[in-house]
């Protein structure tokens, strides 16, 4: 079976590509920061596919941003056979609710920066050798205020932008893998909710579960790496 590391997997749209991804009979290894939501996560995902499956969920809780975490994760899916895709979404807005650029604290920025930026590179390069391996592929989550200027969206739309950079450069560096930077687009999650809580049409904007198609067209087609928007895979594919 092949292997799967998701990061931020205990809800949202890492919990939507792990449960597609289960569905298909991959063995996963999930990360999150809140032990108790990643458990039950893991264990919906067992209840849900049951024997259908023969694929393994393993969730490690913890911060991306801690190198021994980092190496937990990694060292899970060896033991599971490797590393066949990497899945980069575990994000930080860098201020809760977002905040003009004037008033986005070092810290905050520092905190996005890291989030964002630094921990996938450092994921990436502790996984690369059975990245490489497997001629595996690396999913890192953009975001459309990566390429868009919007209000308050400085910090956060900063660490992407150099989160898509980074991609691209892995991409040239690493011709044998797929690296694909994916602007899933506004969706309903907890993050947007922490980051406009004021947003009127928050209730309209489209669940997590709804882009996953998008996804899997990049697994099962794998064309070039690139940076990749959701909706533009989703009407590619009717």
């Amino acid at each position: 079976m092949p292997v799967a590391i998701i990061t931020g997997a205990s809800r949202g749209l890492g919990r939507a590509l792990a449960g597609a991804l289960a569905a298909r009979g991959w063995d996963l290894v999930l990360d999150g920061r809140g032990e108790e939501a990643l458990r039950t996560a893991a264990a919906e995902l067992d209840r849900d596919i049951g024997g259908a499956r023969a694929g393994r969920v393993e969730g490690i809780p913890g911060d991306v941003t801690d190198p021994a975490h980092r190496e937990r994760l990694v060292a899970a899916a060896v033991a599971l056979g490797g590393v066949d895709l990497l899945v980069n979404n575990a994000s930080a807005l860098g201020a809760e609710p977002l905040v003009p650029l004037a008033e986005l604290a070092e810290a905050g920025l520092r905190e996005a920066l890291e989030t964002n930026v630094t921990a996938p590179l450092a994921l990436i390069r502790a996984a690369l050798p059975s990245l490489r391996a497997a001629r595996g592929a690396v999913v890192n989550i953009s975001s459309d205020a990566a390429v868009e200027a919007y209000p308050t969206w400085g910090g956060y739309g900063a660490a992407k932008a150099a989160l898509d950079r980074l991609s691209a450069v892995l991409a040239e560096e690493e011709p044998a893998l797929r690296v694909w930077a994916v602007d899933p687009g506004d969706l309903r999650t907890r993050l947007y909710e922490a980051a406009v809580p004021d947003d009127p049409d928050f209730a309209a904007r489209p669940l997590p579960e709804s882009v996953v198609p998008a996804f899997l067209r990049l697994l099962d087609e794998r064309p070039d790496s690139g940076r990749y928007t959701a909706p533009a895979l989703l009407a590619a594919a009717r």
